[in-house]
């Protein structure tokens, strides 16, 4: 049996669940999430204790793979409407700066342009100074492929550490052409 997947997720007060056949909606102070889970697993909320409990179907290794990671994606969203979910990047390199222009975020990363990058209708962006760039939502994976995105316009490159990358991230530098000699 799964060891994550028939651990319950308890609810928090203030946190509404509603299971509707394959339906789960998690409504909270900081939002509204909704999502359908696969036929193979089943959620069930007890308002008694207030957790929810995912169980599978059979001991089919569909069904077990699906265990878990259906109860890490409800778990994922009872902490997004709850406490929600934060990434921040930081920008390394001389000229290299963000900025917040409406709904768009513009990098300077060394390239001929300016890139112009538009921000999602559900996460928040702020720039506290211009090499850093802090990304808030309710929904880890929009929050974390939006980072990536922006990341990869510019990914850190091997010999100086210059371009975008995650908060504590560490970059592998390699020595380069002159101190091989």
């Amino acid at each position: 049996m799964s060891r994550i997947g028939k651990k319950p997720i308890p609810v928090p007060d203030g946190v509404q669940v509603f299971v509707d056949r394959r339906n789960v909606v998690v409504e909270g102070p900081k939002g509204r999430l909704a999502w359908e889970h696969r036929p193979e697993v089943a959620v069930a909320f007890q308002e008694s204790d207030r957790q929810i409990v995912v169980s599978r179907q059979n001991d089919q290794r569909r069904s077990r793979a699906l265990h878990g990671l259906t109860r890490a994606l409800v778990q994922n969203m009872v902490t997004g409407v709850t406490v929600g979910y934060e990434r921040r990047l930081e920008i390394h390199g001389v000229g290299y700066l963000a900025s917040l222009q409406g709904q768009v975020l513009q990098l300077r990363v060394g390239l001929a342009n300016e890139l112009q990058v538009p921000i999602p209708d559900d996460i928040e962006v702020t720039v506290p100074d211009q090499q850093h760039v802090v990304l808030r939502g309710i929904d880890k994976q929009k929050v974390n492929q939006f980072a990536a995105e922006v990341r990869a316009r510019r990914k850190p490159e091997p010999y100086k550490g210059k371009g975008i990358r995650y908060q504590g991230e560490q970059v592998r530098r390699k020595q380069g052409k002159a101190m091989a000699k």
